[in-house]
């Protein structure tokens, strides 16, 4: 079977806890609005968001034979996500604490178990045969290494495919846009946020970052800016588009529910444009709910939303 997307990168689980009280209401104890477990990682939220617009998704990721790993790959199978190149191995799945504030922005704790660097380029069957491939993110493992991106990137099993990365800044190794010099023109598209941008290219301006970007030989840059939208550039086209406005919960994946909007619109033949609404679309329907896949449903819902707001003014 050939695929739309598969995604390769992180998985694991998210413990979150949204209105964290500081005041302690015991010795040891602490008081909370809300608490829940969710799946997470890039290369989950990335097929998951995608399967439910309606591509053949399939991740490329390894899982832990734990618990953990467990709920994961159930969740995965139960939103029609092929997870027929998943590895599962002998160790810890990593599992996140999330600490939601009231505007939906957050804080994270990560462990040990979040360095662990599998090795998908030893793998290329695993993920030939799709239309478009997405890495999440570089900087964190499996990405971390430079010898595994060049390996995933330059590997014959790629073939036509699309090549998309997101990125996040690093959290147990350095690593730099100079590191990955070799295997960035390779990539079609690169999605950094706004804090990512800088931390790549010292840039403050989303246009001089991706200037940066595009003079290591990436095709495409799309700077994500959060509540004040996205900013888009190649070597023909410049846009910047707003964020739409909707009552925010928890910003938790809505950069991945953004990219996999992005590919989802591309893939059925969009434009730069039309795939940049769209992404936005999904990437503020993600924020309305807690969790990185609680809130986009389907195609339909994003269409809906769409349509009820008005054509965007291009910057």
């Amino acid at each position: 079977m050939s695929h739309d997307l598969t995604f390769l990168g992180a998985a694991l689980v998210d413990s979150i806890l949204r209105g964290l009280d500081p005041t302690p209401v015991s010795a040891t104890g602490y008081r909370a609005e809300s608490g829940t477990l969710a799946v997470g990682g890039e290369a989950v939220n990335g097929s998951i968001t995608a399967a439910r617009l309606g591509l053949r998704a399939k991740i490329f990721c390894s899982l832990g034979r734990d618990l953990a790993g467990d709920l994961i790959a159930a969740a995965l199978d139960r939103e029609g996500v092929d997870t027929s190149a998943v590895l599962r191995e002998d160790r810890p799945t990593p599992v996140s604490t999330l600490l939601v504030r009231e505007d939906g922005t957050r804080r994270s704790v990560t462990t040990g178990a979040h360095r662990y660097n599998f090795h998908p380029e030893r793998y290329p069957d695993r993920f030939s045969g799709s239309r478009a491939l997405v890495l999440g993110s570089l900087f964190r493992a499996p990405f971390n290494d430079p010898e595994v991106v060049r390996g995933v990137v330059t590997s014959p099993a790629v073939g036509d495919a699309l090549l998309l990365a997101d990125t996040k800044l690093p959290n147990f190794q350095a690593l730099t846009l100079a590191d990955l010099r070799e295997s960035l023109p390779y990539l079609d598209y690169i999605f950094p946020n706004e804090d990512e941008a800088l931390y790549c290219t010292g840039r403050t301006d989303p246009e001089g970052a991706a200037d940066v970007f595009l003079s290591y030989g990436i095709k495409n840059v799309i700077v994500k800016l959060g509540a004040k939208g996205c900013f888009f550039k190649n070597s023909r086209e410049t846009y910047r588009l707003d964020a739409f406005s909707v009552p925010t919960v928890d910003a938790t994946g809505a950069g991945d529910s953004f990219l996999a909007g992005f590919a989802a619109s591309l893939l059925t033949g969009a434009d730069h444009p039309a795939a940049l609404r769209f992404a936005t679309a999904c990437g503020a329907i993600c924020t309305t709910a807690l969790g990185a896949t609680g809130a986009v449903k389907d195609r339909g819902q994003v269409e809906a939303f769409l349509a009820s707001r008005p054509d965007p003014i291009w910057g």
